[in-house]
């Protein structure tokens, strides 16, 4: 069995995305910010379907957390503001468990990818997507809330955060809603670039292969 794991751009005052996200503003009113160091990236270029790119340590964190993952878990709020810029052909390949009140048909898209709708809570959703993940990684896509919850239930392996030297000022923080426990996570890698800080981290749960 696999790993689940997340992935997620971060500003120094914690937010991963600016204020007002939704339909009109996926990443929220100026959150492209967070993610301006990954435009240029071979692998980026590439799963939008261009060629060129730069190569690197950079584009090597995002190759591999590409290849990882066997199926994907999202919440709704993030499938929502998603749905329209993914457009036909989203960069999953993979199945998607979408945690939602909102029963509906599985839906087909182009390139491998199908959103699956789970009614029946973030659980169930990580059951399913390690059924079809099999013995690949799960990986855990957002939005915050959703995240707040793997972290509490003791579901996420690892967390990946590329920190961005920017002040969101507001949006939704990573890391609210926690509770009162004291979480102590151990840091396995740090590779720090001129416009980002990746700080790859493990669950104290998590045990690493051999």
């Amino acid at each position: 069995m696999g790993e689940v794991i997340a992935r997620l751009a971060m500003s120094l005052d914690g937010y991963i995305a600016g204020p007002e996200s939704g339909r009109e503003h996926p990443l929220g009113i100026g959150g492209e910010r967070l993610h301006s160091w990954v435009y240029g990236l071979r692998t980026f270029r590439q799963m939008q379907g261009m060629t060129g790119g730069d190569t690197g340590p950079d584009d090597d964190l995002i190759a591999e957390h590409v290849v990882r993952p066997g199926a994907v878990v999202m919440g709704h709020g993030m499938y929502i503001t998603g749905e329209i810029p993914w457009g036909d052909e989203p960069p999953f390949h993979a199945p998607v468990y979408v945690v939602t009140h909102h029963a509906r048909e599985s839906l087909v898209k182009k390139g491998g990818t199908t959103f699956h709708f789970v009614t029946d809570g973030p659980g169930r959703a990580l059951e399913l997507a390690r059924e079809a993940a099999g013995d690949k990684d799960v990986s855990l896509a957002g939005g915050a809330d959703l995240v707040q919850q793997f972290i509490r239930a003791g579901w996420l392996d690892e967390l990946l955060l590329h920190v961005v030297p920017v002040l969101a000022c507001g949006g939704r923080r990573l890391f609210d809603d926690l509770g009162d426990q004291h979480i102590e996570w151990e840091k396995t890698q740090v590779l720090d670039s001129p416009g980002v800080t990746h700080i790859r981290l493990r669950a104290p749960h998590a045990v690493i292969a051999e």
